[in-house]
């Protein structure tokens, strides 16, 4: 099929070159000349396993191009909105500015029987007013909408097998041809079973919403544990092994640290609220209020066990491990880790950090940042060592090797991702996040 994605950040930049790579036709658009012109050189302008490969073998194909040019879409008759969702300044809600614009800009371009679809995470509601939007401007266009399901870290896998599909749809004959439409860009993965839902607008907007504010209530519940763990001397890792047992609950994302972050989860809970209010129902979602402030409180908690270790943070050198969000990615949108370094550096620390993938992207939102080319270089002569991003490199350390080059052998695990007997058996006092 011939397919057109509009936005090629993150997101659209990983959609285009695996439809490229499942044998679509694709054209990515996007407003930004630089972005467009390393993606065409096939360099991913941000950090994904596996993205170059892709890019790579989808660009020689000639199945994949990108533009500046809006005009290029009317060569397409698949038109997939890809662009991003940011909190707005000064309030919880999602800013629409750049969807809205996407469509706009799309509409001159639209063919008799044209299929828009929405893969943006957008409030509950957006899909049926943008769908009037395109019905409206006359080409016989209709829009959909697909939620993305992606991991940072795992997006082209989960691009091209994903664990499902959502189709937001019209009633009616509209409806079962947009259905036909995605089926067929679908076909590869649909092939091998990958579950479909065919559903309404509001639904499929819903399900994204709500699988991340689930997910981040997970996350946030294990770390109120943890709060409970500290102040009674319990153990929330083993606490977090024995109800993970339970199939109603299951072990994953039920690691208490840090807490999330990223572009997605903090922002979309809080555009979540925000839709709730709008719609009447603020009290429903008034506990997701309570789970972003549980996820904010463990980044301070890492600052005040760091002040406990080592006393006055004033003048006290500090050598953090991991910058993104989580691993496998050079993210640090709302990271936890980044947020950590500046509460320290405001505090008189002075910190040496470093991440194997996020250094530049941490120094471009903190130019003051003070960066280490390896592990080694940033906790040499450390009155404490962080883990604030729990990379298989920082998880592989030896600890003998690191107590040879730290002022004193103090290490705060904010990933609960170190083996706690082995650094203790060398002689680290090492202190996690709800561990005695």
């Amino acid at each position: 099929m011939r397919i057109s994605v509009i936005g090629c950040g993150y997101l659209g930049a990983v959609h285009a070159a695996c439809m490229a790579e499942l044998g679509h036709d694709v054209v990515g658009i996007d407003v930004d000349e630089h972005r467009v012109a390393e993606l065409s050189a096939g360099r991913a302008p941000f950090f994904e396993p596996g993205l170059p490969d892709v890019l790579s073998r989808a660009l020689a194909t000639g199945r994949l191009r990108f533009t500046t040019d809006m005009a290029a879409a009317a060569e397409a008759t698949v038109h997939f909105v890809a662009v991003g969702t940011p909190q707005t300044k000064g309030s919880f809600n999602a800013d629409l500015t750049y969807v809205d614009a996407a469509v706009q800009g799309l509409l001159p371009y639209l063919g008799e029987g044209d299929l828009v679809v929405g893969k943006s995470t957008v409030p509950v509601g957006t899909a049926a007013r943008l769908a009037g939007v395109v019905e409206g401007a006359g080409a016989g266009a209709t829009l959909a909408w697909n939620p993305e399901f992606l991991r940072e870290g795992f997006a082209v896998r989960d691009t091209v097998a994903p664990d499902r599909f959502v189709y937001g749809v019209p009633q009616g004959d509209a409806g079962e041809r947009a259905t036909a439409v995605l089926d067929e860009v679908y076909a590869t993965a649909l092939a091998t079973g990958t579950p479909r839902i065919v559903t309404d607008y509001a639904t499929a907007e819903l399900v994204k919403v709500s699988a991340n504010a689930f997910l981040a209530t997970k996350i946030s519940f294990i770390n109120a544990m943890a709060e409970i763990a500290e102040a009674t001397g319990a153990d929330v890792t083993q606490l977090a092994d024995a109800i993970g047992h339970d199939a109603r609950i299951g072990r994953r994302f039920l690691n208490a640290g840090l807490g999330f972050g990223g572009g997605c989860l903090p922002k979309d809970i809080r555009a979540f609220r925000a839709r709730a209010d709008e719609l009447g129902l603020a009290d429903t979602l008034s506990f997701l209020g309570e789970v972003d402030a549980i996820n904010l409180r463990r980044r301070e908690r890492v600052v005040t066990l760091t002040r406990e270790l080592v006393g006055d943070l004033e003048g006290a050198t500090i050598g953090v491990l991991g910058l993104a969000f989580k691993p496998d990615s050079d993210d640090v949108r709302d990271s936890p880790a980044l947020d950590v370094v500046k509460k320290l550096v405001e505090a008189g620390a002075n910190v040496t950090a470093y991440d194997p993938e996020a250094n530049e992207t941490a120094t471009r939102s903190l130019p003051s940042l003070v960066t280490a080319g390896s592990a080694a270089d940033a906790v040499r002569g450390a009155d404490a060592v962080l883990v604030l991003t729990e990379w298989r490199e920082f998880r592989d350390l030896v600890p003998a090797e690191v107590k040879a080059l730290v002022s004193r052998a103090v290490v705060v695990d904010g990933r609960n991702c170190l083996d706690a007997d082995a650094w203790r058996a060398e002689g680290f006092v090492l202190r996690g996040l709800g561990r005695p």
